[in-house]
Order: C-alpha cells, then sequence, then structure tokens
C-alpha cells in the first residue's frame, strides 16, 4: 500500500530535514508538503520497495533553495550536494540532483557536467516524483501540468534559465506524465490531474500546513 511509505524512517528523516532548513521559507516549505502529498497518492506507480524513497525525495526535492546549502545557486545540484555529503542513499541524492528534468536546465547554466556526478535513471520513480512536482503549486495547491508551466514562466520570468530551458524540457516533462498516467491503477482516488484550486493534502507523516 502506498501509506507504508509513511512508516518507513527514511520519510520523516526527509521531512524533518526539510522544515528545519525551510524554516524561514514558508511558500517553499508548504510546496515541499505538497510534492510529498503527491507522491504518496502516486506512490502505486512505482515498486512497492521504491515508495519510501519517491516520497523522501519528494520531501527534499527543494532544500537547495535554502540559504545555509547554497553553494551554485542551482538548487537541485546543491540540495544534493548536502545529502550526499550527509550520508544519504545515492539514490535519494539522484534523484534529488535530476527531479523534473534539472539536466536540461543545467545544460543552459553550465553546470551540465557538475550535475552528471549524480546518476540519472529514468524510471518509474523519477516519473512520479517529476510529476508530483510539476502537478503542484508554490504553496502547496493542486494544479494540472499546464498550469502549473505558465504559472513557472510568469513567475520566473522570460530571460530565466527555466523558461530558457522549456523547449527541450517540455517534452520529457509531458512524457513523463503520459507514462505516469499510463501506471496508474483504476482508482479515481489516484488521479495523475488532480482539479485545478483544489488544495492539496498537508503531506504524509502529520506534515507542515499552510494556514490562510
Amino acid at each position: 500500500m502506498a501509506d507504508d511509505a509513511t512508516r518507513s524512517p527514511l520519510v520523516p528523516r526527509a521531512r524533518a530535514l526539510t522544515l528545519r532548513v525551510l524554516a524561514r521559507d514558508r511558500m517553499r516549505a508548504d510546496h515541499c508538503a505538497g510534492v510529498a502529498a503527491r507522491a504518496l497518492a502516486l506512490a502505486p506507480t512505482v515498486p512497492a520497495a521504491d515508495r519510501d524513497t519517491l516520497v523522501a525525495a519528494a520531501w527534499l526535492h527543494d532544500i537547495g533553495y535554502a540559504a545555509e546549502l547554497r553553494e551554485t545557486g542551482f538548487h537541485p545540484l546543491d540540495g544534493a550536494r548536502y545529502l550526499q555529503a550527509h550520508g544519504w542513499p545515492e539514490r535519494v541524492c539522484d534523484l534529488v540532483a535530476h527531479h523534473s528534468g534539472a539536466r536540461f536546465v543545467a545544460a543552459v547554466t553550465g553546470l551540465g557536467d557538475e550535475l552528471s556526478q549524480f546518476g540519472f535513471v529514468e524510471d518509474a520513480v523519477s516519473d512520479a516524483l517529476t510529476v508530483a512536482d510539476q502537478t503542484t503549486g508554490p504553496h502547496g495547491e493542486a494544479l494540472s501540468l499546464d498550469q502549473r508551466l505558465r504559472e513557472k514562466i510568469d513567475r520566473h520570468g522570460p530571460d530565466s534559465p527555466t523558461v530558457r530551458a522549456h523547449p527541450q524540457r517540455d517534452p520529457y516533462l509531458r512524457a513523463a506524465a503520459d507514462r505516469v498516467e499510463q501506471r496508474l491503477p483504476p482508482d479515481p482516488r489516484a488521479r495523475l490531474m488532480p482539479k485545478p484550486g483544489r488544495r492539496t493534502v498537508n503531506g504524509p507523516s502529520t506534515p507542515h500546513a499552510r494556514t490562510g
């Protein structure tokens, strides 16, 4: 069952670290909680043995935004390096490094070689993490993939690395979403695209909830 992921010690460790390093960035923490909740909903699309890894990586995927972790300014790489230095499982580090097609953004920022030090595997776990991130808005709210992509373009601006990488990254994101949808069980509660504007649940393991 997907709830098994919340009983792994890896998940509460990931949640605790995320809430600690992002304590001064409430919006980012809320986003991570929403992505973790979405990953838990998508957990049936990955092997049971990988579900705790998926949910832990979902909690951790944006910790590289924390000021204390900043090295390169590229949050997937900074977060993965921190996790690697502190003994987190290699698979978790790799997922954080490459979440949501980070390699395409790294290519336009000149950080491709550095990011390539972390392995990327296109599989059910990396797909589910990408889709969880790309269907969760900045405050943890549920968005469709198209809404999320438009939101990121509007928020980051046309000259940002995120937007400059969009032509190369967009096909990967949509293909990942298609693959996840094909893997979903016939359960209406596990819809790939949540209803626009509907807030996600607060996240597994009683996460930090957004109020107001």
